[in-house]
């Protein structure tokens, strides 16, 4: 059973903090706090598991230091355990990892959770959904690529609705509290979709941080 402690997950968004402006980026996460978000998503990259390179643990203590929000972060590198507990002393509340990062993911799991943080699993588009099926049981959450991870504002994969079911459908099936995330493109109107297959956390950047009314932008996402 996962920690969240409840069958039907309330909805969560978690706006991405790689559209915010890094050069105010307490500010930003301020704002979309008082427009009505539930987390913050925090998107770790090192430059060599995704071309792209990000937020480190030095930021990540800065952001716990000026929030009280969830920090949920998104782990695309290569070690993700070695990189997670360094991410887990900044102040990280739920850390994932990719799938396809690891040789051996339960071993990344209990070295997470012996953090004392909260555990997700990535996959990318690529991945089969049902090779998370065995570690449901062991993660809080199961985090759905709607698009290819390393980068903010491409486009939202019309597969991902199908990907999102399957891994709903376990869930439900196993009775688990295990929440599913979805990220990549989501806005206004793929929110519906995503929802609609089962997904219960969705992380948008663009579409939160790139409006003139954030507070309208979340609460259309929650519609």
């Amino acid at each position: 059973m996962g920690i969240f402690g409840v069958k039907m997950n309330p909805l969560v968004i978690a706006p991405s903090v790689l559209s915010a402006d890094f050069a105010r980026l307490a500010e930003d996460c301020k704002s979309v706090e008082v427009a009505g978000a539930d987390w913050l998503h925090v998107d770790v990259m090192d430059g060599h598991f995704v071309p792209n390179l990000t937020i480190g643990p030095v930021v990540v203590e800065s952001l716990r230091k000026a929030t009280g929000m969830f920090l949920d972060c998104h782990l695309m590198v290569t070690d993700p355990l070695e990189y997670g507990k360094r991410i887990a002393a900044a102040g990280a509340d739920l850390v994932s990892f990719h799938l396809e990062a690891v040789m051996d993911p339960g071993a990344v799991i209990d070295g997470l959770r012996a953090c004392g943080v909260k555990v997700g699993m990535v996959i990318n588009p690529g991945r089969h959904p049902e090779e998370l099926f065995p570690y449901l049981e062991r993660l809080d959450l199961v985090l759905v690529m709607s698009i290819w991870a390393g980068f903010g504002g491409q486009k939202f994969m019309d597969a991902a609705p199908g990907r999102i079911e399957i891994l709903a459908n376990e869930i439900s099936r196993r009775n688990l509290s295990t929440r599913l995330e979805v990220d990549g493109g989501v806005n206004a109107i793929t929110s519906r979709l995503v929802r609609e297959a089962g997904a219960d956390t969705l992380v948008a950047g663009t579409a939160v941080f790139g409006s003139a009314d954030r507070a309208k932008a979340i609460a259309d996402l929650r519609a």
